[in-house]
């Protein structure tokens, strides 16, 4: 790549990855994608369907499912009813892409996407959730968090940004702070976008040697080449710490951007009554990609 030198590159090592107790060489700066990776990253992390969507059907179905978006916002500036929707997953996991996908043909002033930066000198010493409740929908509104609450469930504890007090106090307090949201009656929605370690380095590959998505990969997401294990342990017990009846969580295997955009946006549509709806256009969500957390395991 031909990138003036005030563009920064982080730094990447060659890593060690272990997959099926094989030991493989990864050096995210070398042009070519090794074949462990590009041959297995699809099938990775027990991904059920060999093949990706197609682009014609893909945008046959998202031109569906978006018109009855529209809808959608249509009954919530009418009913004034607030939504949030949480988008969590691993680095690379298609969170953006899934924000973009679903309020790509929305009005701006209505539907809010929240992607914060790291917390300033005076948010570090507020109370945790207030940084994030200042972005709550009103009436009429949705809001999309790119990234959200949960970091303190995830990227904080592993790469060491909170205490292990921090993050157990997080996880106590989380499910009450997510009541109290729902009842006030905010819909909210949480969806785990789950990614195989292949499909992972794959995409970070991609963004590597990419001009245009180089500014994606971050020191943090090299970091976390050598932390898979870490974050599946703060997966697994933040799923099964806030994983409520009130407010569940709702895994999407996301190997295959395309499919897991079209079920997240299902999964929306298919919980709301409202002038039009199109049950038919929507469909089904697909039992293969949507997965209910009480059930999931990779």
């Amino acid at each position: 790549m031909a990138l003036p030198p005030e563009i920064e590159i982080p730094d990447a090592p060659v890593v060690d990855i272990v997959i099926d107790g094989l030991k493989h060489p990864f050096d995210l700066d070398h042009p070519t994608l090794p074949e462990w990776v590009s041959e297995h990253a699809l099938a990775s992390g027990g991904y059920p369907y060999a093949k990706k969507m197609k682009r014609e059907p893909y945008e046959d179905e998202l031109d569906d499912l978006q018109a009855e978006l529209v809808k959608l916002q249509y009954h919530l500036q009418k009913t004034g009813e607030r939504l949030i929707a949480v988008f969590e997953g691993r680095d690379a996991a298609g969170k953006g892409g899934s924000v973009a996908a679903l309020r790509e043909n929305l009005n701006p002033r209505l539907v809010r996407s929240v992607a914060l930066a790291k917390p300033s000198d005076v948010e570090r010493g507020q109370w945790y959730f207030q940084r994030y409740a200042a972005h709550f929908p009103t009436s009429g509104e949705m809001v999309l968090f790119d990234r959200s609450w949960y970091n303190r469930a995830g990227v904080e504890p592993v790469m060491g940004f909170c205490t292990a007090e921090q993050h157990q106090e997080f996880l106590e307090e989380v499910p009450k702070f997510e009541e109290m949201i729902v009842i006030s009656g905010i819909r909210l929605f949480k969806f785990w976008l789950n990614l195989g370690r292949q499909m992972q380095l794959h995409r970070f590959h991609d963004r590597r040697h990419s001009d245009l998505k180089i500014w994606k990969l971050s020191p943090v997401d090299i970091k976390a080449l050598q932390k898979w294990d870490d974050y599946t342990a703060a997966r697994d017990l933040m799923l099964s710490r806030t994983h409520t009846k009130i407010a569940p969580w709702t895994v999407i295997r996301a190997n295959d951007k395309r499919r897991a955009r079209l079920n997240v946006m299902r999964t929306v549509l298919g919980a709301f009554d409202y002038a039009g709806k199109d049950k038919k256009r929507i469909g089904k969500t697909d039992p293969k990609i949507v997965r209910d957390a009480s059930e999931f395991s990779d």
